[in-house]
């Protein structure tokens, strides 16, 4: 690989096809030994049956298939993520556990194409530590959420300062609730 090639991966934010692949070998790993803490985060998120709910950086799809079984078939999921390997992980899922309230969505950059208030939560979980343009990020996640929907995003690998710094430097969102692992948000109002 050319030095070039290099720096512009370590500039992306879409990680390898071997990162991926190592990843979701690992989330394997550590689902089939603590599936019930999954489990138990999830039902922390406030989705109920028949929402609409984002999994923006769905990877491999562990949590788009707990928030499609809690949807049930008057929901909707979108799996959102820039990796075309997190896709056709998801594309996998969905066929081997029937279901059809997924749709899989490859985002280009930050532009996710999903349409405009089309969702009712929008989950974020352990990618925000690798977004380089916050502000920019979050406008998208503002642009796609209803006006009385919620961002459930964590940390992953930063400190929660420095998400809570992110988050409310954007000027798109407000901390509504604070968890041990992870932060609701709701859209900033203008009066």
């Amino acid at each position: 690989m050319s030095i070039k090639k290099r720096a512009e991966r370590r500039e992306s934010e879409k990680m390898s096809s071997f990162s991926f692949h190592l990843m979701d070998l690992t989330f394997r790993v550590v689902d089939f030994f603590f599936r019930p803490y999954i489990d138990k985060r999830v039902k922390k998120f406030d989705i109920r049956e028949g929402m609409t709910v984002v999994d923006y950086g769905c990877g491999p799809g562990r949590y788009t298939i707990r928030f499609s079984r809690i949807m049930g078939e008057m929901g909707k999921v979108y799996a959102v993520d820039i990796h075309d390997l997190a896709i056709t992980a998801v594309k996998r899922k969905i066929t081997k556990e029937g279901l059809g309230n997924v749709k899989p969505v490859l985002a280009s950059g930050y532009d996710s194409g999903l349409p405009d208030c089309c969702a009712d939560v929008v989950c974020a979980i352990d990618m925000f530590f690798v977004i380089k343009k916050p502000s920019e990020f979050l406008g998208e996640l503002k642009r796609i959420v209803k006006s009385d929907g919620m961002l459930v995003i964590d940390d992953g690998h930063q400190s929660r300062e420095e998400t809570k710094r992110k988050i409310l430097n954007s000027d798109h969102w407000e901390i509504k609730e604070e968890s041990k692992d992870h932060l609701k948000c709701i859209l900033v109002s203008r009066v």
